[in-house]
């Protein structure tokens, strides 16, 4: 069983940056590949960022490709999101997720879940 608790959001202006932890209790963590994901008011939730067992290898939404951070450390069990030059649409509620596979980017894929956070970004 993997249980996961995202922190760090909140409210933000445009251009601001943030930074997500996802703290995961697993007796494994390293072979695990953990996800972020995000989902607005009325639209389903999209894939933001994903990390595979191995740190090196990390995919991003066009979205977010060169204002979002992605990165793990296996040895306090953490991912953390670095989200850089935020803009109004990257409001949403932020879920970290964790799969067994190397990686992926379908949320159908990951079977566990943290109970998410949001960030408000204001213009």
């Amino acid at each position: 069983q993997v249980q996961l608790v995202e922190s760090g959001g909140g409210l933000v202006q445009a251009g601001a940056s943030r930074r997500l932890s996802c703290a995961a209790a697993a007796r494994t963590f390293s072979n695990l590949a953990m996800g972020w994901f995000r989902q607005a008011p009325g639209k389903e939730r999209e894939f933001v960022a994903a990390i595979g067992w191995s740190p090196d290898t990390t995919y991003y939404a066009d979205s977010v490709k060169g204002r979002f951070t992605i990165s793990r450390d296996n040895a306090k069990n953490t991912v953390i999101l670095q989200m850089d030059s935020l803009k109004p649409e990257d409001t949403a509620v932020y879920y970290c997720a964790a799969t067994r596979l190397p990686i992926a980017t379908m949320p159908s894929l990951y079977p566990y879940w943290g109970q998410g956070t949001q960030v408000t970004v204001s213009s």
